[in-house]
């Protein structure tokens, strides 16, 4: 069996492709892989690395408005059709599998003109572009979540959920509270904004710092993101607190363990990322969502009205973010355990832990039809 995958930019297309690849490597252990992807996103690094073979292909996004730009990445859009047809001819896939970003067009597009049998992940409530265009060429659409199912034909769609690592729900509390020094007895709280952070979420929490600073009555770890850090330990200084006085709140630039402070948390404040939800969903954690506002189509406050819809989550709209109101929201929830218990019950039902387990085994049927 031969796997043509691709999807790239972010983790956020990445990290589902080889989260899917290791599915399917356990249904079929002698499968081949090749992924596809462009040479200045996260792949080209992180699926080399991964121990698969990768090919690079000259590939940009367009624009949301006519500019001479667009001319030159429509070029480049037509060699990468070119080049998506030498890979194929090549290669020789038994299935073809795209999890988003504009490189997976072109590779998918063509893969399924040409006979192969392909699918599609969708992670957020509102479908990308992409995705909507090769949802009418594709065999399979795998939805990350219900309400992405008026995107796309309906006879195509499976809702599986969105794959999550493994290491998500292998996390060990108590090895967590050892690793980052924190009691038992206190709730915890876990602030993330991304890898490379948020900065309306960064600045109000300051707020609430300074006030279990001062009460000791929850325990923070803030993961500022790599370019946040600097700036927030300079405002928690600014601000009075002496962190190695406080030794309830811990501020870090990133995490590479997520998975082990996720296992501690009792509640989080984070962006509403389709695949940081489902490993939240998945572990059943309830969150105060601040959806990112600039996101394609504003699907970040689509995937976080599908999580406080069914209970699971506050949301916050980044430009109402201020220190009072999320004090308010956290106070209401972190300090009522019956209410962290509906919302963890509620966000756990949303969970769908064995999705990759689900894409993988669509993709071995379709390319064993």
């Amino acid at each position: 069996m031969k796997v043509l995958v691709s999807g790239g930019g972010t983790g956020g297309h990445i990290y589902p492709a080889l989260t899917i690849v290791e599915a399917i490597r356990e249904i079929e252990p002698n499968a081949e892989f090749l992924y596809v992807g462009t040479e200045t996103g996260l792949e080209a690094d992180i699926a080399p690395r991964e121990g698969i073979p990768f090919e690079k292909m000259d590939l940009a996004g367009f624009e949301r408005k006519i500019s001479f730009e667009n001319v030159t990445r429509a070029f480049k859009a037509c060699k990468g059709l070119l080049k998506a047809k030498r890979i194929v001819d090549e290669f020789k896939p038994s299935v073809a599998v795209g999890t988003g970003g504009y490189v997976c067009g072109p590779v998918l597009f063509v893969a399924s003109l040409m006979g192969t049998p392909s699918m599609i992940q969708e992670q957020n409530a509102v479908a990308g572009i992409t995705n909507k265009i090769l949802s009418k060429v594709v065999t399979k659409v795998a939805l990350g979540t219900e309400a992405a199912l008026s995107s796309f034909p309906k006879d195509k769609c499976v809702y599986t959920g969105n794959p999550i690592r493994r290491s998500v729900m292998e996390g060990d509390k108590t090895k967590a509270l050892k690793e980052f020094g924190f009691k038992e007895d206190l709730p915890i709280l876990l602030i993330t904004g991304g890898s490379r952070g948020a900065r309306s979420i960064n600045n109000a929490v300051l707020e609430l710092i300074k006030k279990q600073a001062a009460d000791k009555q929850v325990q923070i770890l803030h993961v500022t993101g790599t370019l946040g850090y600097e700036s927030v330990l300079e405002s928690v200084k600014d601000a009075g607190v002496d962190l190695e006085k406080s030794p309830n709140i811990k501020v870090v630039s990133y995490l590479y363990n997520m998975p082990m402070a996720l296992s501690m948390a009792d509640l989080l404040i984070m962006r509403a990322g389709a695949i940081a939800l489902a490993e939240v969903a998945a572990v059943g954690k309830p969150a105060v969502l601040v959806p990112y506002p600039y996101a394609t189509g504003n699907h970040q406050e689509a995937n976080a009205r599908a999580f406080v819809e069914k209970g699971a989550a506050r949301m916050i709209l980044d430009r109402d973010l201020t220190g009072e109101i999320l004090i308010k929201e956290v106070e209401e929830i972190i300090f009522d355990a019956d209410k962290r218990k509906s919302m963890a019950a509620a966000m756990r039902g949303l969970g769908k832990p064995e999705a990759a387990a689900m894409i993988a085994k669509i993709a071995v049927e379709i390319a064993n039809k």
